[in-house]
Parts: C-alpha cells; structure tokens; sequence
C-alpha cells in the first residue's frame, strides 16, 4: 500500500490540468433560456418586435425606445425540475425545487421638449435577467451485464506506469485496488476486480447555479416610427455539480468484491461581456418589424473540482482515497446570436409576435493559455450545429386585465445521433393586472426536451434515455412614474 500511496501522489504532479473542461461545458453556457418578467415569459419570451418590457433589453435592446414612463419592476420565481430516466430497462425518478430571482430593473424616460428633429426621447435602463438555470436533479438505476465503468480504468491505464495515472479517476481506482498489475510478461498491462459483470449501477447528478446577465441600456425614439437601442450586458455564470457513481454487487455473484462509490465534484464560475444592437419599426399602426444582433459572449472560467473513491472488496478489506483538488482558468466564448421578430397590434386590445433566432453552436469555443483544447474545440465543430429558435406569443387586454399565451421551440444543438432531435419544448401562460401606475403579472413556463447521455464511454455501455421536465412560477411587481 505504501507504494501505491507514493506513486499516486507522483501521479497528483502529473495530472492533465483540464480533466474538467470539455465540448459540454460550451454548450452549457451557449444556450440560453427566456426569464426575465412575468410578462416576458408568458409570451415565451416573444417581444422583439413589440417591446416596452424591461427584459427586452436582453434580447432586443430597441424595446427600450417603446417606454413612455419611468419604471421598475421585480420578479421572484419558483423553479420546479423533474428527470425521468431509462437505462438498460429501469427507470428512475428524480427533481428539485428552487427558488431564484428572474429580474430586477429600472428604464428612465427622458421626453424631449424640443422634438422638432423627429427624436422624441431617450430611454436609460439598467438591471438584472436571468439567462439559465442549472437547478437539475437526475438518477439513473439498473444492471450491467457487460461492462463496468472499471473497464474504461483500466483502458486508460494500459500501457502506462501507475505514475502517469489521472488522479481524479485512474490513480484513484489504483489506490483503492480496484485496478491492479495483470499476470503477463508486461509491466504495463492491468486487469480489475470484476471478472463477470452482472453488477447494479447507479448514478446521481445534482447540479446547481444559474446564468443572469446585468444590463446597461440605452435607447431613442424617432417619430414613433423608427426605434433604436443598445446594451453591454455583464453576464455572471456560477455552475456547481456533485455526480455520484457506484456499482455494487447486490446478487453476491462476484468473488472478492461488493461495491466501490466514486464521486467528483465541480464549480465553475465565470464572468463575461457582450454587446446587443437592436432596431424596432413602425411601418404602420398594426406592424412592428425587429431586428437584433448579439456579439458572442468571452467568459473568463474558473474550475475547483476534485474526487473521491471508495471501495469494498468483502470480508472487511475497504480502501478510501481522494484526489488533490485541482484548479485551472480558461475562457468559453458562445455563439453569435440573431433574431428577427415582427408584431402585430390588432385594434389596440391585442397584440401578436413572432420571432426567429439563428444560433451556430459549432462556432462556441474554449481557450487556455498555454492552450490544450484544441481536441475539444474540433469536437464542437463536428458535435454541434447551426439551429433557429422559434419564439410565438400574443395578449389580450380586457382592462384592468391581460390575458397571455406563448410558445416556443428550441431546435437541437446536436448535429447528429440520438440527440439530433433533442428539442426543447416550451408553453408558457400568464395573466396581468394594470390599475393607474401599478402592475401585477403571473407567469407559469412547462419545458419539457428529452436528451440521451451515457454513464460512460458509450462504445462500452448503452444509452441513458432522460426525459426533462421543468415548471416555473412567476411574480412580477411594477410601477410606472
């Protein structure tokens, strides 16, 4: 045992600095979600042309020139999460609830009196939109009579003194005997505990954060025909995740071993600037044309994660052991964003609006100084592609209230395989009430999408099937002065 503690902490030395970062991580921060007010996301986020809400600043800058009034408004929200899992015929339940801040804001209206150029305000706008939530829970249960995630250990591991070992997985497996030196003539070559499969595995991921983007806006009205407008948002990303991993061998068939747990843990946060122009036109009374651009976003990451593994190999011989906590620094730049809307006023007591985003996945990328994601980033051109979002959504006014309805459709990132239709799936409803110069909206957002993943490499295990389901409960309060 003594040796194989000096050697694993040779191997800490050793250790490839990014086990952490992957083409994952890009898309986890490349796809953004509707948040915002309570408004905003019962008409699925679908305002573009329309404006005159205060999370428009986050997607087109121009819905700032529409307000005719100072206001502020704030929205609590209560997200609720649920996955359905399905692997190798067991299905497993799992969810979580939280509770999170969508918005806060503030536009400041400055009406011209001289207007005899054509320009008849300016509009000032500063606050917060949620952009992500990362509040998941998922569990994945059955038996494997094929492979175990030791396999892919010993893989790595052949052909390779025990000091090169990656002590957030390998090393780890080495320490805890789970992986050993083989009965051949090389020194190189490794076997593991399992001679036989049949074991039960079981995996539980828990992740938590958000993205949430701190906008600084500005904005003009010409005529009431021609609206511009402009915001350099501050997005702040935090990402935390705990994945549990364990096989154990419930039906006593395998000599010499009963179960090893191996967990890895993860934080991410970072911080970023983007820039969003935007332009609203009137060229009637009952159309609204939009047009938005977004420049990709340069977060600058941080990554904390490390490891531990245990192991039980029956008649009470148990070895425990974890990894040095690793640290590294790279940025993640997301995808350029653009949307064109239009909108429809119908008798000024209802309004309709349509909106395309074009997103290219495959052009998110991650950078390091000295770098070594060159691997990662020609995967996210080949995983990854182009994709539109398609956002629709409309309101009814029956004063003092407004009646709202909204969906909108997601399209895969993936370019192929079984994710190539893996589309998100949102509906979305709400009502408001204007009464003089206070408003209160609700807003109730189902997203449901269906993903498949693996528990690990997919050439050695079937695919996990995930089911998604969220709900999101929205509160927003304002008032106009």
């Amino acid at each position: 045992m003594q040796k194989r503690i000096l050697i694993l902490g040779i191997g800490m030395v050793c250790a490839y600095a990014s086990v952490a970062q992957n083409d994952i991580d890009a898309m986890r921060y490349s796809q953004l979600t509707f948040g915002g007010t309570a408004r905003f996301a019962s008409m699925a986020g679908s305002m573009g042309a329309l404006g005159g809400d205060i999370s428009t600043l986050s997607f087109n800058p121009a819905g700032i020139a529409v307000f005719k009034k100072t206001e502020l408004s704030i929205t609590p929200s209560i997200f609720a999460q649920k996955t359905t899992s399905t692997y190798n015929g067991s299905t497993a339940d799992d969810g979580k609830l939280n509770f999170n801040l969508g918005n806060i804001g503030l536009v400041a209206t400055a009406n011209l009196k001289d207007n005899s150029s054509g320009w008849q305000n300016v509009n000032f706008g500063f606050g917060y939109n949620r952009t992500n939530n990362f509040q998941t829970r998922s569990s994945v249960q059955g038996y494997n009579t094929n492979s175990s995630l030791l396999d892919v250990f010993v893989n790595n591991a052949n052909g390779h003194d025990p000091s090169e070992f990656d002590q957030f997985s390998t090393g780890l497996a080495w320490y805890t005997y789970l992986i050993n030196p083989a009965d051949t003539t090389s020194d190189l070559q490794y076997n593991h505990v399992i001679p036989h499969y049949g074991e039960y595995q079981q995996r539980s991921i828990q992740s938590k954060g958000s993205m949430g983007e701190t906008f600084f806006s500005f904005g003009a009205n010409y005529k009431d025909k021609f609206l511009i407008g402009a915001t350099i948002g501050y997005v702040n990303a935090r990402y935390e995740e705990v994945n549990e991993y364990s096989e154990t061998d419930l039906k006593d068939t395998i000599a010499n071993f009963n179960s090893f747990n191996y967990t890895q843990n993860l934080t991410s946060k970072g911080k970023g600037l983007n820039f969003k122009v935007g332009v609203i036109v009137k060229p009637t009374d009952w159309l609204r044309l939009g047009a938005a651009i977004h420049t990709p976003t340069v977060l600058s990451m941080s990554d904390v994660y490390s490891s531990t593994m245990q192991s039980d190999l029956g008649g009470g011989v148990t070895y425990d052991t974890a990894s040095a906590e690793g640290r590294f620094d790279y940025t993640v730049t997301t995808p350029f964003r653009a949307i064109g809307s239009v909108g429809f006023v119908i008798n000024k007591i209802a309004v309709l609006n349509a909106e395309y985003e074009y997103v290219d996945y495959s052009t998110a990328r991650l950078h390091s100084s000295p770098e070594v994601f060159s691997d990662v980033n020609s995967t996210i051109r080949t995983k990854y592609n182009s994709t539109g979002n398609i956002r629709v959504g409309g309101e009814i006014r029956f004063d003092p209230f407004a009646f709202r309805l909204g969906y909108a459709l997601y399209g895969s990132p993936f370019r192929n395989g079984e994710n190539e239709t893996a589309a998100r799936n949102s509906y979305t409803a709400g009502v408001g009430y204007r009464h003089n110069n206070f408003f209160l909206d609700f807003a109730y957002v189902l997203t449901m999408y269906r993903e498949y993943n693996y528990v690990y490499d997919p050439s050695l295990t079937t695919a996990v099937q995930g089911n998604y389901k969220s709900s999101s409960f929205m509160l927003t309060g304002g008032v106009r002065f």
